[in-house]
């Protein structure tokens, strides 16, 4: 299973933009995202085509089950 932790942050245009990281540790902290979330708006590292972060809209952990086929 391959996880990843979606964070989700509003645009200065009113746009939704993600960062996804791989294998979060669990259990998630909500506090400490929001958080860590907080600190990347302000720290205003990240601009994209629809402007700036300007807020936090949500976060969530995507579970995703790979099966590999070798076809060889």
């Amino acid at each position: 299973m391959a996880k990843t932790l979606e964070l989700q942050f509003m645009t200065e245009f009113g746009k939704v933009a993600r960062l996804t990281l791989d294998n979060p540790k669990e259990p998630i902290d909500e506090t400490g995202v929001k958080q860590a979330m907080e600190q990347i708006i302000a720290s205003n590292v990240f601009t994209t085509s629809s402007g700036k972060y300007v807020s936090v809209k949500g976060a969530k952990v995507i579970d995703r089950n790979i099966t590999d086929y070798d076809m060889t």
